[in-house]
């Protein structure tokens, strides 16, 4: 896991915003534990208070569930909320191209054959 100190986003919010990919993504299964609170904080180099925030961030949004004695895990994910938060992913940054675009002064065609050029180039390999 890569923290930036200098990114502008809070360090715990870049924990919490990895984990969830990894989670998401299906690279940390139902049922494993995420790293102690105490050893990530130690192998980051940060504050235990820092980790903790990240890890209840996570539990509030119902990904990981806290087990007395012994840490966080990651919960069952449901495939359909999955496939949501993905196509909610994807939309923001459709939003976010289509605001960079008006900024570059761009037209509707000509981002639209942007996508369709990138979109053929993802498909070629």
């Amino acid at each position: 896991m890569k923290i930036l100190q200098s990114s502008g986003i809070p360090i715990y919010q870049q924990i919490a915003d990895s984990f969830r990919s990894d989670i998401l993504e299906g690279r940390l299964s139902q049922g494993e534990y995420l790293p102690s609170i105490r050893g990530l904080a130690k192998d980051l180099k940060i504050s235990v208070i820092t980790t903790l925030k990240a890890y209840e961030q996570l539990e509030q949004e119902g990904l990981v569930t806290a087990v007395q004695g012994k840490g966080y895990y990651v919960n069952a994910q449901d495939t359909q909320m999955l496939i949501e938060q993905h196509r909610r992913k994807v939309e923001d940054a459709l939003l976010s191209a289509i605001n960079s675009a008006k900024l570059a002064g761009m037209t509707g065609e000509e981002l639209t054959q942007t996508l369709q050029t990138l979109l053929s180039l993802d498909l070629e390999e």
